[in-house]
């Protein structure tokens, strides 16, 4: 039997929600409530449940389309657009892969159980 995957965010994904944390102060804009929890929580390094490695990878589906947006420069940051400081705020590009990877892996596992 495989070991179990470790849940907790790795340090490149903390620093990105860091960064997401300090952008929106500093701007006033980007993520909502959600998300600045979920900046917490990664930042903190704070593990992580199956749901909420659910909840990350489904963020980064549903919001790859904010990398778009004219409003603002994406990964600008002394102008950062709100789709950048949110999408920070939820770890990142570091955490889009991290949360596909170990969404992947409890996938797997949930499969091997059945």
């Amino acid at each position: 039997m495989a070991a179990a995957p470790d849940m907790k965010p790795p340090a490149l994904v903390a620093k990105a929600a860091a960064k997401g944390i300090k952008l929106r102060e500093k701007f006033g804009r980007g993520g909502t409530e959600v998300g600045l929890r979920r900046a917490y929580q990664l930042s903190a390094r704070d593990t992580v449940t199956p749901k909420d490695v659910m909840a990350i990878s489904s963020y980064f589906k549903r919001h790859k389309v904010d990398q778009d947006s004219t409003a603002h420069d994406w990964a600008d940051d002394r102008d950062p657009s709100a789709g950048y400081i949110a999408w920070l705020l939820w770890g990142g590009d570091a955490g889009e892969r991290w949360a596909d990877r170990l969404k992947a892996r409890l996938d797997k596992d949930e499969a091997a159980r059945d």
